[in-house]
C-alpha cells in the first residue's frame, strides 16, 4: 500500500488528503524525519514536535501566496516536506543540498530567511503592514517558541503589533524548552496558563452562559465586555497578551489537528494581531527524543533503535577543554561566575551549573541582557565569564561597547564556534567576531592554537583586569605543537618556526593549517617562518617589525572576514609605519556569506586548505 506522504509532491497537495488520514500522514512524516535525520544529522526533536502544527498551517494557508515565518527556523522540516522538498532531504545540510533553515532562494514558500531567535514576529509584522499599504490580501503567520519569547526583540514586536489594524496570526509553540529547559518569569507565566488549561472551555462559553441569566444576563455580558474585569484577570489565560492589545486563543493541543484548524480559522477572522497558544511535546513520536529532547535538538548520524550517535569515538572538543578547565578554576576561586544564553549544554557549562548553581546564570535567549548583566557582576567585584557562540554574540554588540568596554570591566567572553561551523550555514558561521571586536577600545582578543593555549589563556584570564575575548572553533581540540608553549603576555605572539623569506601569521585554528603549509613549503625548498598570532588585539607590532628585516612575504591566515580582520590590521600597520619591500597576502573570507556543508569542503572552496594556501604563496613569491 502506497504511503500517503508520497501523494505530496508540491505546495498545497496536503489539501487533497482525506481528513480521516491526517493521523496516518503525521505518523509517516515523523517516521520519515527520524530515518532521514539519522542519516544526515540535523535538528530532530523540535521538528517532531510541530508535525501536526505544520500540517494545520498548510491546510489553512495557500502557498506561496500566504506568508509563514518560522522563528529560528530549525523546526521547518515538515514545512519543507509539505512544499515538495521531501526528495531533497538526502542532502539536508550537506554541501549543495537543502538548508536546515528556511531559505527564500530555495523555495518561494519560505517567506523569510531565519536562523537566530526572536525575530519572527517583527518580520511578520513587516509583512502585514506591507500588505496593508500595498492593498494586498494574504494571510501572514509567525511561529515562535516559548524559548524565543524570552528574547527582548519579541516583546518589542508584540508592543508594536498591538497597533496593527489588519490580521496577523502569531503561533506560540509552547514545549517548555528552547534548546534546554526555559528559565525566568515568562516560563513561569506560561506554566500558569497551562495549569489553567481546564478553564479554556469556559472562556468559549462564558458569554452564552451569562446571556441565559433571566433579566440581567444581557447587561452583565455588556459590562464584562467593556471592562478589564477581575474574572478574566484571575481565571482567563492570556491576560498578559490581551493587556498588550493582542487577542489570545488557547491553550490549544498542538497535536490535535482538529483543534488547531478551528483555532486558526477563528484567528483569521480578526482585524488585529492574534496569538494562538499551542502546547506541543518536543521529540514527540520517537521515544529517545521524547526522553531527552536536549540531546536530540541537533544531532549527528545516529542509530534509530538505540538513539546513540554513530561515531567511532567521542572527540575531545575545545568546548570540553573549556568546560574542564573552567570547572577547576571555579573550584579554586569563589568570585568566578558564569553566564550563558539558553545554552548550558552547547557552551559546556552544564556540569558547572550543577556543581556551582549559585554562581551560574542562564538568562534565556537574551544575549544583550547577558552581556550587560555580566558587566554589572564585574562592577560588583565578581569575575564573570560569558560563554556564547560567535554568531550569537553579534546580537549584543552595543552592550559590549557601551556597558563592558567603555568602563574597561574585566568580563571574559568565551566565544565558541568561532570560524567555519559547517552544516548550519550562513546564520551560524562565526566569521565576524574578529572584525566587530577589533574596533572596540579596551578589548583584548586571543585565539588559541591548540588545547594547551586554551588552558593557559583561561588561567591567565583570572587576574586579567580588562575585557578579554577568547575565540575557539567548533570540533576536535588540536593537540599538535604541544612543545611550543611560551608563557602568555598581553599583546605578544609566539614564533613557532623562525627562518626567513616567507612569514606566516596564523590566527587560532589556522595555526594547524599553517603548520601543514610550513612543512609542504619546506619540502619544496622554501624558507618559512610560522607565527602563532595569539593576540589579535593588541597586535604584536614588535614581532612584525623584527620579521620585516629578513622576510619579503607576509601571509596572514584567519577564519574571519578579511574586511576588518587580523590581516587587514597587519597590512594597515605596515603601511602606516612606512615599511617597504614587504608583500602582504591576506587569506581569509571575502565579502560573502558561507553556506552549509562540511568544514573541509567549505575551507577548500574558500581557498583556506593547505594546497590552496601553498599555491597562492608560491604564485605571490614569483612576483616579488
Amino acid at each position: 500500500m502506497a504511503n500517503i506522504l508520497d501523494e505530496i509532491r508540491k505546495p498545497n497537495d496536503i489539501k487533497k488528503i482525506n481528513a480521516k488520514d491526517y493521523g496516518l500522514l503525521a505518523a509517516e512524516i515523523r517516521s520519515f524525519l527520524v530515518k532521514s535525520v539519522s542519516k544526515t544529522g540535523g535538528h530532530l526533536a523540535s521538528n517532531l514536535g510541530v508535525v501536526e502544527l505544520s500540517m494545520a498551517l498548510h491546510l489553512s494557508m495557500d502557498f506561496p501566496k500566504d506568508k509563514l515565518i518560522w522563528d529560528v527556523g530549525h523546526q521547518a522540516y515538515t514545512h519543507k516536506i509539505l512544499t515538495g522538498r521531501k526528495e531533497a532531504f538526502s542532502g539536508l545540510r550537506s554541501y549543495g543540498g537543502i538548508s536546515g533553515f528556511p531559505k527564500h532562494k530555495e523555495s518561494d514558500c519560505d517567506a523569510f530567511d531565519t536562523g537566530h531567535s526572536s525575530t519572527s514576529i517583527s518580520a511578520a509584522l513587516g509583512y502585514a503592514k506591507g500588505r496593508e499599504l500595498l492593498g494586498e490580501t494574504y494571510t501572514v503567520a509567525a511561529v515562535i517558541g516559548d524559548g524565543s519569547l524570552t528574547g527582548g526583540m519579541a516583546y518589542e514586536a508584540l508592543n508594536n503589533a498591538a497597533r496593527l489594524n489588519s490580521n496577523l496570526i502569531i503561533i506560540l509553540n509552547d514545549n517548555k524548552m528552547s534548546i534546554s529547559e526555559n528559565v525566568g518569569g515568562m516560563s513561569r507565566y506560561l506554566n500558569s496558563i497551562r495549569i489553567k488549561e481546564s478553564y479554556v472551555n469556559f472562556k468559549g462559553d462564558v458569554e452564552a452562559v451569562l446571556s441565559k441569566i433571566p433579566k440581567i444576563g444581557t447587561s452583565v455580558v455588556r459590562s464584562v465586555k467593556k471592562s478589564k474585569d477581575s474574572l478574566r484577570q484571575l481565571l482567563l489565560p492570556g491576560g498578559l497578551f490581551e493587556d498588550l492589545g493582542i487577542e489570545y486563543i488557547g491553550p490549544v493541543d498542538g497535536h490535535d489537528i482538529g483543534q488547531l484548524l478551528a483555532a486558526i480559522q477563528v484567528a483569521k477572522r480578526h482585524k488585529k494581531a492574534v496569538m494562538i497558544h499551542v502546547i506541543t511535546k518536543k521529540g514527540k513520536g520517537y521515544r529517545p527524543a521524547e526522553e531527552d529532547p536536549s540531546a536530540f535538538h541537533g544531532v549527528d548520524q545516529f542509530d534509530i533503535k538505540t538513539g546513540q550517535p554513530i561515531t567511532g569515538h567521542q572527540e575531545y572538543s575545545y568546548t570540553k577543554v573549556f568546560a574542564t578547565v573552567f570547572n577547576q578554576m571555579a573550584a579554586e576561586n569563589e568570585k568566578i561566575v558564569a553566564i550563558c544564553a539558553a545554552m548550558p549544554y552547547g557552551t559546556g557549562l552544564y556540569k558547572y551549573s550543577k556543581r556551582f548553581p549559585d554562581r551560574f546564570f542562564d538568562v534565556g535567549i537574551a544575549e544583550e541582557h547577558a552581556v550587560t548583566f555580566a558587566a554589572g557582576l564585574a562592577a560588583s567585584g565578581l569575575k564573570p565569564y560569558v560563554a556564547i557562540y560567535s554568531s550569537f554574540l553579534q546580537r549584543a554588540y552595543d552592550q559590549i561597547i557601551h556597558d563592558v568596554c567603555l568602563q574597561d570591566l574585566p568580563v571574559v567572553f568565551c566565544i565558541d564556534r568561532a570560524g567555519i561551523v559547517g552544516a548550519d550555514g550562513e546564520t551560524h558561521q562565526g566569521i565576524f567576531d574578529i572584525s566587530f571586536l577589533s574596533s572596540i577600545p579596551n578589548m583584548y582578543i586571543f585565539a588559541p592554537k591548540n588545547k594547551y593555549d586554551l588552558f593557559d589563556i583561561l588561567n591567565f584570564s583570572i587576574e586579567f583586569k580588562h575585557p578579554l575575548a577568547i575565540r575557539y572553533p567548533r570540533g576536535c581540540a588540536y593537540g599538535g605543537l604541544a612543545k611550543f608553549r611560551e608563557p602568555i603576555w598581553p599583546g605578544k605572539s609566539e614564533i613557532i618556526y623562525e627562518e626567513k623569506d616567507m612569514a606566516i601569521f596564523a590566527v587560532g585554528s589556522m595555526v594547524q593549517a599553517g603548520e601543514s603549509v610550513y612543512w609542504e613549503l619546506k619540502r619544496r625548498g622554501y624558507s618559512v617562518t610560522l607565527v602563532n598570532a595569539r593576540f589579535i588585539k593588541p597586535m604584536d607590532k614588535d614581532c612584525i617589525d623584527r620579521l620585516t628585516e629578513n622576510h619579503r612575504l607576509f601571509v596572514t591566515l584567519e577564519e574571519n572576514m578579511l574586511t576588518g580582520g587580523y590581516g587587514e590590521q597587519v597590512s594597515g600597520y605596515l603601511l602606516d609605519s612606512g615599511c617597504q619591500g614587504i608583500s602582504v597576502l591576506n587569506l581569509g573570507i571575502n565579502d560573502v556569506y558561507i553556506e552549509h556543508g562540511s568544514t573541509a569542503q567549505l575551507m577548500k572552496d574558500l581557498g583556506l586548505d593547505t594546497e590552496s594556501i601553498v599555491t597562492k604563496m608560491i604564485e605571490r613569491w614569483r612576483f616579488i
